[in-house]
């Protein structure tokens, strides 16, 4: 139990690091920003509780915030996905269930996997995009940055994934 715990901070500070000093500076044509973060609250084990996950989840955007000074934005986003991250694992799980694994390629299926790791980063993205555009004048350039940062965050979820196995 200690060792896990170890291990979930090692990944912790790694992916804040990442965010932080390299992820935050990236951006594809104005429109896309990889939020690699999320990948920290999607790789929890199915059985883990609700409210743990959204303690993470919070620690989480809190570190991420005060790095990259955006006061609360990424802290409601991830909070918002570790409390709907059980529902889009239920949803998208094969039916015998994962009995707490991680979700992955090996444990879920190549198809529901994606689905739920697209599901998630969208529903992170149209969160925090949306507290930072705070505007609905231009809609169609969020719906662009939303899909465009879901696509390149998807993608390097699914390079991590090939890297892992």
């Amino acid at each position: 139990m200690l060792t896990s715990y170890i291990h979930k901070i090692f990944w912790f500070l790694g992916l804040v690091l990442l965010q932080v000093l390299i992820l935050n500076n990236v951006h594809i044509g104005g429109y896309a920003t990889p939020f690699l973060y999320v990948y920290f609250i999607l790789k929890f084990e199915s059985g883990v509780s609700r409210n743990e996950l959204m303690l993470w989840g919070f620690f989480l955007g809190l570190v991420i915030d005060i790095f990259s000074n955006t006061p609360g934005m990424n802290t409601a986003a991830a909070v918002l996905l570790a409390f709907v991250r059980p529902l889009f694992l239920r949803l998208f799980a094969p039916r015998d269930g994962l009995e707490n694994t991680a979700p992955s390629f090996k444990s879920m299926g190549n198809s529901p996997f994606l689905k739920y790791l697209i599901a998630c980063v969208f529903v992170h993205h149209m969160v925090l995009l949306t507290i930072e555009f705070f505007s609905f004048t231009s809609v169609s350039a969020l719906l662009l940055r939303m899909i465009f940062s879901t696509i390149l965050t998807v993608t390097c979820i699914m390079a991590f994934e090939g890297i892992k196995k």
